[in-house]
């Protein structure tokens, strides 16, 4: 008969591999995707470096966990904060701000998230989870549309034009590691400019 984990087992080798992703996390934010080696990898999480292929057959394994948790997250707050109380507009700007500013709060692993030089496969996570950006803003703009808060527009479009122009624009200020003093400019034009993609005035009442 083959041998079965116990579920003690199971539970104890989830752990270390949720502690290994927490550990390449913080190295990416740190060093980017380039320099996070297994070994660098090991080191911060404190076992051989042999040891991480116990739980991933490659980097590049451990690298795209580390985006689908990381962006997934990300997704999931943005998401929430769109679906939530209040008029398209007001939670479009709303959600704008609060990715902006999750951004800017830890901006090592946001750029890594959103520009920085990845292998192909994490390439290929972050291009699946710009269509699930753009699908939430699709989504906001579509309910402005059907209430008329929103003029028509072609949805599909606005959304793209949203989760190209908000990526664009934070690229230059999370390249830099240091708070230059002006993010709270920074988050008020950006939720200006995503407004007036939209068709909403930026001078609204857009709490």
């Amino acid at each position: 008969m083959a041998y079965r984990k116990t579920p003690a087992e199971i539970r104890r080798l989830e752990a270390a591999r949720d502690r290994l992703v927490d550990c390449a996390t913080a190295v990416v934010a740190e060093v980017g995707w380039a320099q996070a080696s297994v070994t660098a990898v090991a080191g911060a999480a404190g076992i051989a470096a042999g040891s991480v292929y116990q739980h991933f057959p490659s980097k590049a394994a451990l690298a795209v966990e580390v985006f689908r948790r990381a962006a997934g997250r990300e997704v999931e707050v943005l998401g929430e904060v769109l679906r939530g109380p209040g008029d398209p507009a007001g939670r479009l700007a709303a959600g704008v701000r609060v990715f902006a500013r999750r951004a800017l709060e830890n901006r090592g692993l946001a750029y890594a998230l959103l520009a920085a030089p990845a292998e192909p496969a994490v390439g290929a996570e972050r291009l699946d989870h710009r269509l699930r950006y753009r699908a939430l803003f699709a989504e906001v703009v579509r309910e402005g549309i059907a209430d008329g808060t929103l003029p028509p527009q072609d949805a599909e479009v606005t959304a793209a034009a949203l989760t190209g122009g908000i990526g664009e624009v934070l690229v230059a200020p999370l390249g830099t590691a240091d708070d230059d003093g002006d993010s709270g400019e920074l988050l008020a034009e950006l939720t200006a400019m995503a407004l007036r993609c939209a068709g909403a005035d930026p001078a609204g009442p857009h709490p």
